[in-house]
């Protein structure tokens, strides 16, 4: 099909009908606006539904409902429509339900504004709602891996039962860039033999259900999800690596916060500084096994974040106190030049500590 430019919002639509998905249920705000927007037009094309709800809330059970009956299914919102969701996607964890959720950070607090964040990462990766639960959380840091990662997000959730955010900010759903779609494929999407679509000859009706009364039972459940999140932390965590070999100082950052300090680390190999960088494309799970690893040689690292410091906590836990982790951020829809974040690594490389 070759190239074409797409803006990153409706590159997440278009990546989200070729993975199969028929349903979109959601509600607009700014900075995704242009997805639903997108996909209004594009879903009939294809057969699909696209339904404007009536607010967050009634989006993320329509959402439930749907994939509980086995469709492939996803919303999209921001922060405070994020926010509003949180009770239904803990239902959707608690069901074991398969769905996607796009999330294009914008800065908080409260209604903060419509620039872009990171702010959102404890929520995302953390869980958010009630209960001992786990999102899988990819972090794309381009248009182009917005599409791949989108077909990656709804595979992901069929494969484990469980919903999928995929969390950019709104630098990467409003910029341009091009796109290599490829060519349509022939979906492999599998059987859903646990869905409630009726008793289909069934020996036994299938019911979808995060309700345990009786203690022992939701202690048995929990401890069923538990085990399949260790499956998830150790089967897919997901990282780039860029100039890390020999480096003494090893950035760690995601999404655009990524894509400056890359600018960063061209600047430090010409300036003869060895600074690298680990992007975490899962967030959760979190590539800590490899950032645990990079502690053996870094001699310090720095968390870049458009937050007031969150993805840093993760990156001292798999340190694990064996080397500096210092944090530079930007906040309320700023975002970090390269310049500033180089200046701060020549700081920590000159023996600085704030």
């Amino acid at each position: 099909m070759g190239k074409m430019l797409m803006k990153g919002n409706e590159a997440i639509g278009e990546g989200a009908v070729r993975a199969g998905c028929r349903y979109f249920f959601g509600y607009p705000i700014t900075p995704q606006s242009e997805l639903p927007h997108y996909l209004a037009k594009r879903m009939p094309e294809v057969g699909g539904l696209y339904l404007q709800a009536e607010s967050e809330v009634a989006s993320i059970n329509m959402v439930f409902g749907a994939a509980g009956a086995g469709a492939r299914v996803m919303t999209s919102s921001s922060g405070p429509g994020i926010s509003l969701m949180q009770e239904g996607i803990s239902y959707l964890a608690g069901a074991e339900l398969p769905c996607v959720i796009v999330n294009m950070v914008r800065g908080g607090p409260g209604l903060g504004n419509i620039a872009p964040a990171q702010s959102d990462y404890f929520q995302a990766t953390r869980g958010g709602g009630h209960g001992d639960y786990h999102l899988i959380v990819l972090a794309p840091a381009s248009v182009q891996e917005i599409v791949d990662l989108m077909q990656d997000s709804f595979d992901l959730a069929d494969k484990y039962r469980n919903p999928v955010m995929l969390m950019g900010d709104g630098v990467l759903g409003q910029m341009m860039e091009p796109v290599d779609l490829g060519e349509e494929k022939i979906l492999s999407i599998p059987e859903k033999s646990w869905a409630a679509t009726g008793r289909m000859k069934r020996e036994k009706k299938n019911l979808i259900n995060s309700l345990y009364i009786v203690p022992e039972n939701c202690e048995v459940h929990n401890i069923k999800l538990g085990e399949k999140y260790k499956l998830i932390a150790s089967g897919e965590q997901r990282w780039e690596e860029y100039r890390t070999e020999g480096a003494e100082l090893i950035m760690v950052a995601y999404g655009t916060a990524a894509r400056v300090c890359k600018a960063v680390a061209d600047l430090c190999k010409a300036e003869g500084m060895p600074v690298g960088l680990i992007r975490p494309i899962t967030l959760w799970p979190f590539p800590g096994r490899r950032i645990s690893e990079l502690a053996e040689t870094a001699k310090s690292f720095l968390s870049v974040e458009m937050s007031m410091g969150q993805m840093v906590d993760d990156v001292r836990l798999s340190v694990n106190g064996k080397k500096p982790v210092h944090f530079y951020g930007r906040v309320g829809g700023m975002i970090p030049a390269a310049r500033d974040v180089f200046n701060e690594v020549q700081f920590i490389l000159s023996g600085g500590a704030r």
